[in-house]
């Protein structure tokens, strides 16, 4: 027996078998029926020398459509410096995983601890974690926390303005840990706050979840929202795309005790969706509660630099059916990318992107609603991102638009659509799509 990729010598595989209980390896396989195991030839191809290899996945990705991108909707096209994938491979930096023996992970610590410091600065909150799978499983994630914090409270708001695929997220890890879901309406395309007050009312609510800007795009104004979750002892939750809040006001600023979202609008390209990274910051009263584990800056015996994990809740390891959340793979990989991201870019880099991605978005806005085709869907301010009603075949309109090599925003019903713009979008882009859709008028 000769097996290429096994390290075991023919005696330890013997000694292992017999401990089985077995003779043979194909008896592990004794239980799997006939009838199901495949007999026939596995389709691999031949092998092929590097220059092949290259060849043939050169080959397979010409088979892509390359278009200019209009569309977000929870992931946006933004730039990504051509320098992150050299600095991203290198070796002291290059994992997923956590970093547990701190003597030999150094790299890795310090540059979560970067991600921690960036993430909590740009929130505004007192603490950060490293890091959650993406904006989905981190708002599922600060669901838990609140209902954890709530003691007997077993209700969650969510509002309807939250991106529909977060929410599902949401809904699945709530059903299995026995907390209700319950939808705040939305008025005009933001939450409407007499609901959430009748339903706060109700009691029992351990936290409120509200989005910035919402699924829509819009920017909501939240002000009296935390007050009046904190008056019936619940939690506000604030969902942002990171990006964004280069800008905007903060959750901190906003009175979020939880504020999470997600990181690929920090320079993760789309790569036809994912991977990505998730944040989730806190008020440093719920450190305890957070899932995941913060890397903290300390001096080692010689009185040297060293970054440890400092905090992480044993009971994600060790107590699972205690645990707050079983997330323990912490994304690191995309975090770092989001680090350095970041540090090349710098504060004002960042500004300076979302700047160009909201002028951008109201020049197309204004461009696309003078053709006469459309009208705002919701009259609210907005920053990136927007809706426009198309009385015409949305589904037709974006085909034709796909055809020219440019992705027409995304459908959000049956008669409208929303688009994005970044800073990779250019003026002349925006021009060219409005006078591909001025096609149907003429």
């Amino acid at each position: 027996m000769n097996y290429k990729y096994f390290p075991h010598t023919e005696e330890e595989i013997k000694q292992m078998l017999e401990v089985a209980g077995v003779k043979a390896l194909d008896d592990l396989y004794a239980d799997v029926p006939d009838s199901i195991r495949f007999k026939g030839d596995y389709e691999i191809p031949e092998a092929m020398s590097e220059l092949e290899v290259r060849q043939f996945f050169d080959s397979l990705a010409l088979m892509n459509e390359t278009l200019t991108c209009f569309a977000g909707a929870g992931v946006y096209d933004h730039y990504t410096p051509s320098v992150i994938p050299s600095i991203i491979e290198r070796s002291e930096f290059l994992t997923s995983y956590t970093p547990y023996q701190a003597e030999i992970s150094q790299g890795t610590l310090h540059y979560i601890f970067e991600f921690q410091s960036m993430m909590a600065e740009l929130t505004g909150m007192d603490v950060s974690n490293a890091s959650m799978y993406d904006g989905a499983t981190a708002t599922a994630e600060a669901v838990m926390m609140a209902f954890a914090a709530g003691k007997k409270c077993t209700k969650v708001l969510v509002s309807e303005t939250v991106d529909p695929k977060v929410r599902r997220v949401v809904d699945t890890y709530a059903k299995y840990h026995g907390i209700e879901i319950v939808s705040i309406a939305q008025k005009n395309g933001v939450t409407d706050r007499a609901d959430m007050m009748a339903k706060l009312d109700e009691g029992g609510v351990a936290g409120v979840v509200v989005q910035m800007p919402n699924y829509y795009g819009v920017v909501e104004d939240y002000t009296g929202f935390a007050e009046a979750v904190h008056e019936k002892k619940g939690l506000f939750i604030m969902n942002s795309v990171a990006a964004d809040l280069a800008v905007l006001k903060t959750p901190k600023e906003w009175g979020a005790d939880i504020a999470v979202g997600d990181g690929q609008s920090i320079g993760i390209p789309m790569t036809f969706g994912g991977p990505s990274v998730g944040y989730l910051c806190c008020t440093e009263k719920l450190i305890r509660k957070m899932p995941g584990r913060i890397v903290g800056m300390t001096n080692d015996s010689r009185g040297q630099r060293a970054f440890v994990l400092t905090l992480q809740a044993r009971e994600q390891h060790i107590r699972r059916q205690k645990a707050t959340s079983n997330i323990c793979s912490n994304q690191s990989l995309m975090a770092l990318f989001v680090t350095i991201y970041l540090s090349l870019m710098g504060k004002e880099g960042v500004k300076e992107a979302a700047q160009l991605s909201y002028a951008g978005a109201h020049y197309l806005c204004d461009q696309l609603v003078a053709t006469g085709l459309f009208k705002k869907t919701f009259d609210q301010p907005f920053f990136n991102e927007f809706c426009l009603t198309y009385d015409g075949d949305v589904d037709a309109l974006q085909k034709k638009c796909t055809e020219k090599g440019y992705l027409a925003g995304v459908k959000v019903d049956e008669h409208i659509i929303m688009f994005a713009v970044t800073e990779k979008r250019t003026k002349e882009d925006m021009d060219d799509l409005v006078e591909i859709i001025k096609e149907d008028k003429q």
